[in-house]
C-alpha cells in the first residue's frame, strides 16, 4: 500500500516507491538499506515521499527517546554486569529446546496447582526465569523463536514461557539493570496466571466466544492479580503486569481503563509482548501469523501500545523476525535464521531454499547479509501458503533441535 509522509518520519527499512518534486540524483524507487542513503534523502530539500508498505517498512513511530520512567517497583537503570558468552543460533538452539520443554512442564504443573487453589511458588518460577534469561542472553533468537512454535493444546503455558522471554529481551533493548530485567522476566511468566480461574469449555474453545463468555475471559488479569496477592511473595512489578497488561494506552483497555502514562512502563512493555506472541501462535480457532506481518498489523493499532517501547521491541527482534519467510532480489524464497546485533534490522542471516523463477526447491544455502560480499538482499515478506511451501520452521530450527 502506498502511504505519503513527511520526509522526517522516513528511516531505514522503507522503500520509497514515488516523490513529491524528485531530485534528479534519487532514484526512483528503492530499499533505504543504510544511514548515508537515508542522510542524501533527507539532505536533499525533499519535503515528502510515498512509502511501499507492502515491499518494506512501516511508519512505526517517532525515534526513541528514552522512556525508563519511575514506575510500579521500578528503580534508576544500570547497566549489565553479567558476563555472558553470545552464541550463534545453531550452538543455542539445543539448550534453548531443552529449557523450553523443562519450562512447558514447570509452568504446566505451577498453572494446575493454581486451579486448584494452591499459591503460586515464586522461587521456583524465578529459577524458570533464570533459565530463560541466561538462553536470551546468549541469543534472543534461540529460545524466543522455539517458544512461539505451540500447539494449540499448550498454548496457554507456552504462551507464559514465551512472553517471559520477550519481555527478557525487550528489557535488555531498554537498557535495563540485571534486577529490572529479571523481575520484568517473572511478569511475564505469572501475567496469565489468572487463566486458571477461568473454565476449561471456555479457555479451550475453538470458536468464537459469546459476549457472556468474553465477559468471563476478560476477568483473568483481576482473578491472577488476586492469586500473586494471597500467595504473598510476588514483587509489585510482577503484580502490576499481571493486571495492567490489557490496559491501552488510550484508555480503553481493562479491567481499569487507565490510559498514557498512568500505566507502568512494565505493563506497557507486557501489553506488546502479550500480544506478539499471540497473534503470532496458533490457536485453538485460528492459524498465527506470520511475524514480520504481525509487527506491521500491530504498528496500525493506533492507541493501543506506548509507540517508543513498541519501536524497541523491533529492533530486539528485528523488521523480518526469526521464521519470516523473504523473497530476495535474486528472486529465491529463504527463511530468516538469526538477526545481528549491532547491524542493520535489514541484514539477518537468511537461508534461502526455494526459486519463485522456476517454482522448484534449490539447494538451501546460508546467506549473511551484513557481509560486504553478499549482493542478493530482502525485497519483501512472503506467505508460504501462496507457494504451498510446507513446515519452512526446518530450515532455521535443524535436525538437532527439532
Amino acid at each position: 500500500m502506498l502511504k505519503r509522509i513527511d520526509i522526517k518520519q522516513l528511516c531505514i527499512g522503507m522503500y520509497c516507491s514515488s516523490w513529491v518534486n524528485t531530485p534528479s540524483f534519487i532514484k526512483k524507487s528503492f530499499l533505504i538499506n543504510d544511514q548515508d542513503e537515508l542522510n542524501q534523502i533527507i539532505n536533499s530539500g525533499v519535503k515528502e515521499v510515498f512509502i511501499d508498505t507492502g515491499k518494506g517498512t512501516d511508519v512505526l513511530s517517532v525515534p526513541v527517546a528514552p522512556i525508563i520512567k519511575k514506575a510500579v517497583g521500578s528503580v534508576a537503570p544500570k547497566k549489565s554486569t553479567n558476563q555472558i558468552t553470545p552464541l550463534a543460533m545453531n550452538e543455542e538452539l539445543n539448550q534453548a529446546s531443552k529449557i523450553v520443554n523443562r519450562s512447558k512442564e514447570a509452568i504446566t504443573s505451577m498453572f494446575n496447582e493454581a486451579r486448584m487453589g494452591k499459591a503460586i511458588n515464586i522461587e521456583n518460577a524465578a529459577s524458570l526465569v533464570e533459565e530463560i534469561t541466561s538462553s536470551v542472553m546468549r541469543n534472543p533468537g534461540a529460545l524466543i523463536g522455539l517458544a512461539r512454535l505451540k500447539t494449540k493444546d499448550d498454548y496457554t503455558y507456552m504462551h507464559s514461557v514465551a512472553v517471559c522471554a520477550l519481555m527478557v529481551s525487550l528489557a535488555r533493548q531498554l537498557g535495563m539493570s540485571d534486577e529490572q530485567t529479571r523481575e520484568s522476566g517473572l511478569a511475564g511468566l505469572l501475567h496469565d496466571v489468572g487463566k486458571m480461574a477461568i473454565p476449561l469449555d471456555i479457555l479451550n474453545n475453538p470458536g468464537k466466544l459469546t459476549n457472556e463468555e468474553f465477559a468471563v475471559v476478560k476477568e483473568h488479569p483481576v482473578a491472577g492479580h488476586r492469586m500473586l496477592l494471597e500467595g504473598g511473595a510476588a514483587g509489585e512489578i510482577a503484580l502490576d503486569v499481571c493486571l495492567h497488561h490489557h490496559e491501552k494506552i488510550s484508555g480503553t483497555g481493562y479491567p481499569n481503563q487507565l490510559s498514557g502514562d498512568n500505566i507502568s512502563v512494565y505493563a506497557r512493555m507486557g501489553a506488546i509482548c502479550d500480544v506478539y506472541d499471540a497473534i503470532t501462535s496458533n490457536r485453538p480457532y485460528k492459524q498465527g501469523w506470520c511475524p514480520s506481518e504481525s509487527l506491521r498489523k500491530m504498528a496500525k493499532w493506533e492507541g493501543h501500545f506506548d509507540k517508543n517501547i513498541f519501536q524497541s521491541f523491533v529492533k530486539c527482534i528485528g523488521i523480518y523476525p526469526v521464521g519470516t519467510l523473504v523473497r530476495m532480489k535474486s528472486g529465491r524464497l529463504g527463511v530468516v535464521v538469526e538477526q545481528q546485533t549491532g547491524k542493520s534490522l535489514l541484514s539477518p542471516k537468511v537461508k534461502v531454499f526455494f526459486s519463485s523463477k522456476s517454482d522448484s526447491y534449490i539447494m538451501p544455502q546460508l546467506l549473511d547479509l551484513a557481509d560486504p560480499g553478499t549482493e542478493d538482499k530482502i525485497i519483501k515478506r512472503e506467505d508460504a501458503e501462496k507457494w504451498h511451501l510446507k513446515d519452512i520452521n526446518k530450515y532455521w530450527l535443524g535436525d538437532e533441535a527439532r
